[in-house]
């Protein structure tokens, strides 16, 4: 049986876990999506995809599970994901990406199953010495959420070698965009990422923007991030399960656009896109806010046979517009 023929999607349905769950049912696999339902989604997801509402680090719900569905592989994407909320709450995040899942992977070291994909971070790298980032730079978090993520890692590897875990962790920074047919989007609140932000402000749900910084060493002078389609996000993460499968050791791989797209770049092109100017005001740099963040992707290239097809940034914005429309 393939690792992927019946997949344990924890945090499936949050933005890029719910792309993921949507993606392998498509594949043709079985899917059952384990969340707590505390970031208050509910995605459209097909309806042969169940969902149990539940705590990863359940001791006893986690291995019944495993158990009677049958799983071969876990895709693990619950945890929390605000970098500034890290900051004034580490505790909540040590314990919510870190210790609960390592209670997470006792279930699955006293199970049957031995594959297991973590979406991670490009975070663990904190202040980068070199762009694009490739996996030998040093990992270096900055705050408490590449810190848990990296932890997390850490442990994946150890536990690679004691117990035969095979194991995968993808790291990429801004996932974006939304499922092609409109029935899956980017839903945070309170909403952090400058894309949602961006189409809300020149729709007049929001405020007009912050721009931070227009005297970065760039070409605009602005801040340059490395945006990867959700949907292109997904399909990596389904060629990690099959290049498990396949006995290749994936490890800690980074999913990045090989390009990137300035704050002025993203703005000009949704005004184009959407036909309408986004509301923006220009303030000072943010504190610890790099000119360039940017992961290479050679490696999942080479690895998992991935490239990203839907990265560019006007199908982003077409999609996350078409999905908050």
């Amino acid at each position: 049986m393939r690792a992927r023929d019946r997949i344990l999607v924890t945090g499936g349905c949050g933005y890029v876990g719910s792309h993921f769950a949507r993606a392998a049912h498509d594949a043709g696999s079985k899917v059952i999506v384990l969340d707590d339902f505390s970031a208050g989604t509910q995605p459209k997801l097909p309806t042969d995809v169940e969902i149990v509402r539940g705590d990863i680090a359940d001791r006893t719900l986690v291995p019944r599970l495993l158990r009677d569905q049958r799983i071969t592989a876990i895709a693990h994407f619950a945890g929390k994901i605000q970098v500034g909320e890290s900051v004034q709450k580490p505790r909540l995040y040590f314990d919510g990406n870190l210790v609960k899942s390592l209670a997470l992977l006792d279930s699955v070291l006293d199970s049957e199953v031995r594959t297991f994909l973590f979406s991670s971070t490009a975070a663990v790298y904190g202040m980068p010495d070199e762009v694009p980032i490739p996996e030998t730079a040093r990992t270096q978090p900055i705050n408490p959420y590449g810190a848990s993520k990296l932890a997390l890692e850490h442990a994946l590897d150890a536990y690679g070698v004691a117990h035969g875990l095979r194991w995968a962790a993808l790291r990429y920074f801004n996932a974006a965009g939304a499922h092609s047919d409109g029935s899956l989007r980017e839903g945070h609140e309170p909403e952090t990422h400058l894309l949602p932000l961006v189409i809300d402000a020149a729709l007049g749900r929001r405020p007009p923007l912050t721009v931070f910084g227009t005297d970065y060493p760039t070409a605009d002078g602005t801040c340059i991030r490395d945006y990867v389609h959700v949907e292109d996000l997904a399909s990596a993460h389904l060629a990690a399960l099959d290049a498990l499968d396949a006995g290749k050791p994936v490890a800690a791989t980074n999913l990045g656009s090989a390009s990137g797209f300035s704050v002025r770049e993203v703005l000009d092109t949704a005004a184009r896109v959407l036909g309408k100017p986004v509301p923006h005001t220009f303030g000072a740099r943010r504190p610890g806010d790099p000119a360039v963040l940017l992961a290479s992707n050679a490696r999942a290239k080479e690895v998992l046979g991935w490239r990203p097809v839907r990265s560019d940034l006007a199908t982003i914005i077409e999609d996350a517009a078409r999905a908050r429309m």
